[in-house]
Parts: structure tokens; sequence; C-alpha cells
């Protein structure tokens, strides 16, 4: 029986299948719908067979069809039968975790600080102690936090005093506080729901659901109406962050499917009508980050029916022609890179390694023999990052410590294929001919300063995306689509830039006109320079 670890995971859905079962019926098929007849026929065998297995468990089934979960050393060694007691490595002990777990005061930024001055004491005075004879003296403070809960939006109800004349009809009111307001809603209200909307995945359905609870009702539809407006005023910041993010020294990017409604609807009635489908008949959400020459980070989201490598020549576009080309980091899928502008590719090595970690059960020592290998690697980058080397001295350290182990191992992979101790149809195989087909890409780390070794960063940033498909499943139009591109960029080029996404997003829309005139002042790293410079607003 052929275990779970001997192919990919397909992600077909029923309307590429039924597409190609036309193609079929119409004449000959290409080479890569037949691969695609072959994996779907070998899915369902080993489907099949896993099921009429008494030992066959629900893990492995989940594992058999959405594939492994993590590709971790352990549960690598745990998958080749080779892991050690309590999870440990030969010869090494465990690491034991630092701190206590509780958070610093210094974490908690966002708190109001209230000064507690001595009732009695102030610097310099006697001390009040047995001893009578020293004077005390300032030293740090002691912080208590104090954390209360409540609901996301408050509201307050001004009462005014109303009074009428009964002879002529006059009516008096009570003059409303200073700072009160003509508008209901303030700028942090939109603020805050596009954070929790776009920044932590929260529908607006559920977000409408909490406040009703709570007594200040804020329905869906209002949330999105200020978002919706908020994200015009504000619009002019990611432009810049666009533009800013096409001049970078390394782009990253990837995508993830994402479903847009309206697009959905427009497909099944072009089928109820027997009209042509297009082309490209899925959408996607496509992850940039730009790492500036400055040592900013730059995050883009763009949704629609391009990849990723179609939304990064729209923004090199955008980049100046006396620059070099950039480095690009991503994986081996050939929609991922630009067609129209040049870049130094590179290629991620944990989708390498992932090809190896998917075969481990069928090959448990020769992928075990890799994952050790490029764990080298690993740590020696992680070595490099601790110890703050610049991107010079980090591409020295990686060529003395780590091309040595690469070269180790492109001449291990060489003997398995010359000496036919490999079929080249298996699964050990076809993930050896991945690597040897995209080397030089996979190494470039050893040959540029500055390139990484993986994608990991923009697969993390595709999280944001991935936690709005599976908690909203779906955008509803292109247009609620490109605000949240617009939302989700700036809240997470704000998370990587350590500034606070709420404030921020609150300062664009309170300086709209400001933001227009100089949207490069307002960019997530340098917009509190910015308001510290404006003149006090009256």
């Amino acid at each position: 029986m052929s275990t779970t670890a001997d192919y990919q995971v397909l992600e077909v859905n029923m309307d590429e299948i039924k597409k190609l079962a036309q193609r079929a019926r119409e004449g000959p098929l290409s080479q890569e719908e037949c691969d695609l007849i072959q994996a779907l026929a070998e899915s369902y065998i080993n489907l099949r067979d896993e099921i009429g297995d008494k030992k066959a468990s629900i893990d492995r089934l989940r594992q058999l069809v959405f594939g492994a979960k993590t590709e971790s050393r352990k549960n690598v060694r745990k998958m080749t039968g080779t892991a050690h007691s309590e999870g440990q490595e030969e010869g090494q002990e465990k690491e034991k975790r630092k701190g206590h777990g509780r958070m610093p005061a210094e974490s908690y930024t966002g708190v109001e600080k209230i000064e507690v001055a001595h009732e009695s004491l102030s610097s310099g005075d006697p001390c009040p102690h047995a001893c009578c004879k020293g004077r005390v003296y300032d030293k740090d403070p002691r912080v208590l936090i104090r954390i209360k809960g409540g609901p996301p939006f408050r509201g307050t109800a001004y009462r005014q005093a109303c009074l009428r004349c009964n002879l002529c009809g006059e009516v008096f009111l009570a003059t409303l506080p200073e700072g009160v307001g003509e508008k209901k809603y303030d700028e942090t209200v939109p603020s805050m729901a596009a954070v929790l909307r776009y920044g932590s995945g929260v529908p607006m359905a559920r977000i409408e659901e909490m406040q009703k609870a709570s007594g200040v009702p804020l329905p869906a539809s209002v949330q999105w109406e200020l978002m919706e407006e908020a994200a015009e005023k504000i619009k002019p910041a990611h432009n810049e962050l666009i533009c800013q993010g096409a001049q970078g020294v390394l782009l990253l990017n990837d995508d993830t499917p994402m479903k847009i409604l309206d697009f959905l609807v427009d497909l099944e009635k072009r089928k109820e009508c027997g009209e042509p489908l297009p082309e490209r008949t899925g959408t996607f959400t496509s992850g940039i980050v730009s790492e500036l020459p400055d040592g900013h980070q730059a995050v883009l989201y763009f949704t629609g029916q391009k990849h990723a490598g179609e939304n990064l020549t729209a923004v090199l576009a955008k980049r100046s022609s006396e620059l070099d080309p950039p480095v690009q980091m991503c994986d081996g899928l050939k929609h991922n890179v630009p067609t129209e502008m040049k870049t130094i590719l590179s290629n991620c090595l944990a989708h390498a390694r992932r090809q190896f970690v998917d075969v481990a059960s069928s090959f448990p020592q020769d992928v075990e023999h890799v994952i050790d290998e490029l764990a080298i690697v690993y740590k020696n980058d992680s070595d490099a990052k601790k110890s703050g080397m610049s991107a010079e001295e980090r591409l020295r350290f990686h060529q003395e410590a780590s091309g040595p182990v690469m070269d180790r191992l492109k001449e291990w992979m060489k003997d398995l294929v010359d000496k036919k101790k490999v079929e080249p149809n298996s699964g050990l195989g076809k993930a050896i001919t991945y690597c040897q087909n995209r080397w030089e890409p996979l190494t470039l780390f050893l040959k540029v300063a500055g390139a990484p070794l993986d994608n990991s960063l923009t697969e993390r940033m595709l999280k944001r995306a991935v936690l709005h498909r599976k908690n909203s499943l779906f955008y509803k139009t292109a247009n609620g689509a490109q605000v949240g591109d617009l939302y989700m960029s700036l809240i997470a080029t704000a998370k990587l830039a350590k500034a606070n996404p709420f404030d921020y997003l609150t300062e664009l829309q309170r300086h709209a006109e400001e933001v227009e005139e100089n949207p490069a002042g307002w960019l997530p790293w340098n917009y509190r320079e910015t308001l510290a410079h404006l003149p006090p607003r009256k």
C-alpha cells in the first residue's frame, strides 16, 4: 500500500474536473492534463487503500487529503520513526524556555498613564525611617497595570436640556460641552472596525452581534459605510506605500486563493446562458513584502484574477529606472515571476525542503539526511541574525559555513541520480529533480548579499488573508476586495514598523488634507515625526 507521503496534495475543484472531462471528450489531452488525471487516479487509489486498512486513523486520512500540518524536524522524525525520546536530539539537552511568561509593563504602550505622587515625601526629604539621618531620592517608579473589559465601541448620550416658550414658541437648548462635535461617529470608529475586520479577521456580523449585546448597536452596514468612506480619505497613503514598495532592494511574493462573490455569480450566469468562460476562473490574494533601502518593510495585498507575478509586475512598473533589478524571493511556481520586469530570482529553500518532507514515510533515511543538512544552514542563518551581521557579513558567513553543506547536498543528490539509486518518478526522485532544476535560485543566498533563505515572511503575511477567507469565506464585490487590500496593507506594514495600527489609521483620517499633500510623510514608520512638526490644531 502506498503511504500518504508518496505524492503531493492536489487542490482541484469540481469545475476544473468538469472542464477536464469536457476536454477529454473533445480531443487529445495535453501532457499536463494527462498528469492531472494520473494524479487524481493515484489519489483515489491511495485514499481507498487507506480507508480499507484496519489501522487507518483520522489523522492519517486528514494528512492524506489535506497534507501534513507541520514540517518541523521533530515531526519529520516521528514520520520516519527515528524520533528521540522526549523529543530531544541525540547529544543535546532540551533548551529551557526563558522568562516567566508575564508581559512586562513596557509592553502596555496603549494604556492611560497616571502619575501617583507620594502623599508626604519629596526627593531630598529626610528619611522618616529609624535611621533619621539619610535622605530619600527619586528612583524608577513601581508600575501597576489594571485592565478593564468593555465593548470595542462605546458611546456617550448627551441629554441637552430643552426649554420652550409657551407664548412665542422659541426653543432654548443647553450648550454642549466643548469638543463634542457634530459627527455621530468619529474617526476612531472606522479605524477600530478596520483593525478588527482586516487586522484580526473578525466578520462584521460578529462585531454587530457583540455591539448589540453590549447596548451600543453598530450594524454591519454602518461599519462598511464608515470604512469605505475612510478608505477614500487615506488612499493617498496606500498609493505612496505601493510606490515606496516598488523601490525595494528585496521583494518577496506569493498568493493564496480568495473568493469574490460577484465574480462567482457572473461565472454561474455565463454557464447558464452558454456563454464562453474566461480563460482564468480563479481569484487570488497576492502578498508582496518589500524591503526598502533604509531597512523599512512595506506589505502590499492585491485581490483579483491576477497572480502574484502579474501583481509584482504592476508594482515594479512604478520603480525608478535608475535602480538595479531587485532580488525577488518566491517559490518555484512560474506564475510568481514577473514576465515584463527583470528581477534577480531567488527560490524558497523551505519549499524545496517540503518536497522531501512529503515523502518522509517512504524514504526515511534519505529524507532525514536532507533535513539534517538543511538544519545546519538554517542554524547558520539564525546565528547570523542573532549576532547582528550586516548583509555583506552574512553573505561571507554563509559562503564559509553553509556553502560546503549545500555543495555536499548537491553531490549527494547527483550521486543518487547518476548511479540510479532512485527512481526518477518516485517521490524522492521528483523531490531531487525539483531541487536540481532550481539549484541556482535556491542557493542565491550564497551569491547575493541580503538574499533570504525562504519566503516564510510572505507566508506569514498571507495568513491575514487566509484568516479573512476562513472567517468570512469571501469578499462580496471587487470594490470590497480593494478596500480590504488597502486596510490589510496599511495594518500589516504598521505592525512590522512597530506602530499602533489603530492610532495610525485614526491620524490618517484626522489629517486627510495633509496626507493628500505629502503622502510620503504619512507612512507607518514616519507619521509620528510628521505629527510632531505640525502646528497645534485649533
